[in-house]
């Protein structure tokens, strides 16, 4: 009966490592409020995870904000050149399903095109953000790396995106 008590093993591990993940998922919503500092609550979030949960460390929270105000200049710096061309890409999504739905035949079939070939850039981002919690660098040369990484990877590239966006697809059919 003695080890059903003992925090560091049996059930409470699980409690505990559910209860880190729980509360680093409100931390995450919470700092990617303003969109500018998503990069590094995304990056600080996967070191988290990596530390604490998969390599059992304690002080979840505190490697959170500590590896938060690490990536700080770095992630709002990549997140302040990411929106921008993020913004731009939905718009040519935007204006390409506009011909695609009024003209039919050829401008549909590059609706679809431009559609599987924003997997990429989208691809890029799911790279980005764990390099940038990972390694020390500037911001070109993760972007560079990812780049490599997502086109070197591409099965897994778009698995990951996909996976990345269903909850956002969900959210918006579901509200």
């Amino acid at each position: 009966m003695g080890d059903f008590f003992n925090p560091e093993k049996g059930i409470w591990v699980w409690i505990s490592t559910l209860v880190d993940v729980c509360g680093l998922s409100i931390l995450w919503t919470v700092l990617c409020l303003p969109l500018v500092t998503a990069g590094p609550a995304t990056a600080a979030l996967y070191y988290t995870v990596v530390k604490c949960v998969r390599g059992r460390e304690s002080g979840a929270f505190g490697t959170y904000f500590r590896s938060f105000r690490t990536n700080f200049k770095t992630g709002t710096l990549t997140a302040l050149a990411v929106i921008p061309l993020a913004l731009a890409l939905l718009g040519g999504h935007y204006v390409v399903r506009w011909y695609g739905t009024r003209l039919g035949g050829l401008a549909y079939v590059l609706y679809v095109a431009y559609y599987f070939a924003l997997l990429i850039p989208a691809g890029v981002l799911c790279w980005l953000f764990p390099l940038l919690a990972g390694f020390d660098n500037t911001f070109p040369r993760h972007l560079v790396n990812a780049a490599r990484l997502a086109l070197a990877n591409l099965p897994v590239t778009c698995l990951m995106t996909l996976v990345n966006l269903l909850p956002l697809l969900l959210a918006l059919l579901f509200p």
